[in-house]
């Protein structure tokens, strides 16, 4: 395995982790005595523990932080928050559409990063007690979770679906 091409991978992943987090915890903020709190509540748990276990991959790897990489991906997800979002100031429904949206694409992204270690490193027995076949399958439940709120956030901001 090229080391110097498995840090630059991991590093990438762990400044999209870092955005995702942080827009998580955006978009739960922004949701506090709502439907959605509970499952923004439970997502960005889970995504801080998956950060957290890409962390202790890239240790066991002996693989450095690209500081500059986790500032850059903390610093995209603060600079999003400037989007286009239909009001002058504030938060609106088409915001939740397109924060669900955005962390659904960094599930994906991290789903294939815990598929992609468990084919190359197999049984590395620097991996030992990480079980990244479960973090796969958890970022897939994610993945379904995030879609059922995307589409409940998507009826809430464009209506409701005509009586078909």
């Amino acid at each position: 395995m090229d080391g110097r091409l498995i840090a630059i991978y991991l590093n990438d992943h762990l400044a999209g982790a870092t955005a995702g987090l942080e827009l998580a915890r955006r978009a739960l903020g922004a949701n506090r005595g709502t439907p959605f709190e509970a499952p923004l509540e439970r997502l960005a748990d889970e995504l801080a523990e998956d950060r957290a276990a890409l962390a202790d991959v890239m240790a066991r790897l002996a693989v450095a932080r690209d500081p500059l990489k986790v500032w850059a991906g903390w610093a995209v997800e603060k600079l999003g928050r400037a989007k286009l979002n239909g009001r002058i100031a504030g938060y609106s429904p088409y915001s939740r559409v397109l924060e669900l949206e955005v962390l659904a694409l960094g599930v994906e992204g991290k789903r294939a990063l815990w598929r992609a270690l468990e084919h190359l490193m197999g049984e590395d027995a620097r991996l030992t007690g990480v079980d990244v076949a479960a973090l796969a399958r958890r970022a897939e439940a994610q993945r379904r979770l995030i879609e059922r709120q995307r589409l409940r956030a998507a009826e809430i901001a464009f209506g409701a679906p005509e009586a078909r």
